[in-house]
């Protein structure tokens, strides 16, 4: 069997759902992220937060209450981690077993289809969780680099690498949210791509979904507006 017979069973529709969740995952992600327009996201207004933390690290003592914040951040790291690990084990187990793979296809859909149809569409939700769990860990060894950089941060205020040390573990405390944030999307995402299972319309509708759900939160959420006002301008 070759490609264009395994492809072939698809609808044009199939490919335009697959390539509309693909299209907003990358989308949303690049509007998240952008602060050059005149709305910022959560995301972006974190970014002030965090740095601000990082400069009031400097003063304070001991610093042991920055420790616990940076320990929690890497727990919940950890933990989504170990969350897309699991979720992928049982994906992938599904994608091996061809029994539960037909009692899928028989409850979810009244359209019959070979069994590598299924394989497919598992596949594309296998994939967002393996990019949600790179990004996990990625985050979490990112939160560790911010623990040592905040370590060497010099007690003596007096110090010409002070501010220059903290700015730097901001930074990289920075970097470590937006793959945080990276891995949820993906997460979300995943979710919707298993609407796929049913069809490509139902694809498309959760799609829908959780671009509104992300967007909510990182743009009209009232979370979103304190922090807004309360940021420094």
């Amino acid at each position: 069997m070759t490609i264009v017979d395994i492809f072939g069973y698809f609808a044009p529709l199939d490919f335009a759902a697959v390539g509309f969740l693909l299209v907003s995952w990358l989308g949303m992600s690049w509007r998240v992220e952008t602060s050059s327009f005149g709305r910022p996201s959560v995301t972006v207004l974190m970014v002030r937060y965090r740095r601000e933390w990082m400069r009031q690290m400097v003063t304070r003592e001991p610093r042991i209450f920055d420790a616990t914040i940076l320990s929690n951040l890497r727990q919940g790291t950890a933990f989504f981690a170990s969350g897309c690990m699991i979720a992928l084990g049982g994906v992938l187990a599904l994608l091996g077993n061809t029994e539960s793979l037909n009692k899928v296809a028989v409850d979810l859909s009244v359209i019959e289809a070979p069994e590598y149809v299924w394989r497919i569409k598992l596949l594309l939700v296998a994939l967002l969780l393996t990019h949600g769990f790179l990004k996990f860990v990625w985050s979490n060894r990112l939160f560790g680099y911010c623990a040592v950089l905040m370590g060497a941060v010099p007690n003596d205020l007096e110090h010409p690498q002070v501010y220059d040390r903290a700015a730097q573990a901001a930074e990289i405390n920075i970097r470590a949210a937006w793959n945080f944030n990276r891995g949820l999307r993906a997460v979300y995402f995943s979710l919707g791509a298993l609407a796929w299972l049913l069809g490509p319309l139902f694809l498309i509708a959760s799609t829908v979904v959780v671009n509104v759900t992300i967007w909510t939160r990182e743009f009209s959420s009232k979370p979103r507006d304190i922090l807004e006002n309360d940021a420094a301008p």
